[in-house]
């Protein structure tokens, strides 16, 4: 949804009326997580995509007729192996679609959803997708205030409820409730997509590596950060692709940003400083945040110095086992570009709870359950 929102806000501004299909559930190994979007216009343009491939050109004539008739669809969509023509996945999975028009006169908070995500205030859409004369129902979440109607003040409650717990991770999924909003009930299925800010890339050190790691966490949706103590490499444009380049010492950054709540369980700390008076009082401060991810570079033997440096000023065998380091995957990687792309792959893997190894030597499913600091789209 975020990712389609410059497309599709000009779309709502002129008044023309779209559709978007959004994954509300998935199966086995579907390619796309629940909020993965797709938007077609009534011109017949295309923005986004919910299977990489699959199934969107069925998609998009569902789209269309949802644009024709105004009336909101739910799709499945399985298997194809059975018929070369069969509109499906091949990768095994089953996916769910909500397949909704958009308008004026039919999202009248789509502008204040819209203005939410690019400000990066957290906001939930919940919208009824149980077949039935409730399908389309929509209820939109703001952290101190609620628009629209489920149908039922009790249902209304409980999903306000679920909503509101559900924007502290970001979260996309479909909730069941009884009709008046009774739990341990499946009459009525909820799907909810909360919309946070973007999770945050602190990256350490004004080098060379710190420049493809900045353009590579901006590639993966963060919002990038780089800061160094030394005023002259941190820069602008040294570093185009960061949202920001901070002038300060890291570590006396990174309790500020603490202070202000910058730092959560999505939160990716990129060490790169390579230097013990700067990465050991970083690192200090860093193992005891609730990062999901910290990693730190240098050799096998600076990391073993690091490691009785940190251990000097009181930091935990607990805190040091989440110090990943040297930093990244074993891809052989030698340029700043190569082993961006190494720290990128141990950054997934970590957030995702895989082990990293060549698809080709593992068995079972391909796509797992994401852990809960991953990025929601």
């Amino acid at each position: 949804m975020r990712d389609l929102l410059p497309h599709i806000r000009q779309w709502y501004a002129d008044g023309d009326r779209f559709a978007v299909a959004t994954v509300i559930d998935t199966f086995r190994s579907a390619p796309r997580q629940p909020g993965a979007a797709m938007a077609v216009s009534e011109r017949g343009v295309v923005v986004g995509s919910v299977s990489g491939g699959c199934v969107e050109a069925d998609v998009y004539e569902v789209a269309r007729e949802v644009i024709r008739t105004g009336l909101p669809s739910v799709r499945r969509y399985g298997v194809s192996d059975d018929d070369v023509f069969a509109v499906g996945l091949t990768c095994g999975g089953v996916i769910e679609l909500l397949v909704q028009p958009v308008d004026l006169a039919s999202y009248a908070e789509f502008e204040a959803v819209a203005d939410a995500v690019d400000s990066g205030r957290p906001v939930a859409i919940a919208t009824v997708v149980t077949t039935g004369g409730l399908l389309g129902q929509r209820l939109v979440v703001w952290p101190d205030r609620v628009s629209g109607s489920l149908g039922d003040p009790g249902l209304d409650a409980a999903v306000v409820e679920d909503a509101v717990a559900m924007l502290d991770q970001g979260a996309a999924a479909t909730r069941y409730y009884g009709a008046q909003g009774e739990c341990r009930r499946t009459e009525v299925a909820v799907f909810v997509q909360a919309l946070t800010p973007p999770p945050r890339m602190f990256v350490f050190g004004a080098i060379d590596f710190a420049a493809a790691v900045a353009r590579v966490g901006k590639f993966l949706g963060y919002h990038v950060t780089v800061c160094d103590a030394r005023g002259v490499f941190a820069t602008r444009l040294r570093f185009p692709d960061a949202d920001e380049v901070v002038v300060d010492w890291p570590h006396r950054f990174l309790a500020e940003a603490l202070a202000e709540d910058l730092v959560d369980r999505r939160t990716a700390l990129c060490v790169l400083t390579h230097d013990p008076k700067f990465d050991v009082p970083l690192l200090e401060v860093a193992l005891r945040t609730d990062a999901g991810y910290i990693g730190a570079m240098g050799s096998r033997r600076t990391h073993e110095d690091r490691l009785a440096r940190l251990r000097a000023v009181g930091v935990t065998e607990a805190e040091l086992a989440r110090l990943s380091s040297p930093i990244g995957l074993d891809l052989g990687a030698r340029t700043p570009e190569e082993t961006a792309i190494s720290i990128a792959a141990e950054i997934i893997a970590t957030r995702s709870g895989a082990g990293g190894q060549r698809l080709s030597s593992t068995t079972g499913r391909i796509h797992s359950e994401t852990a809960d600091w991953a990025i929601a789209r």
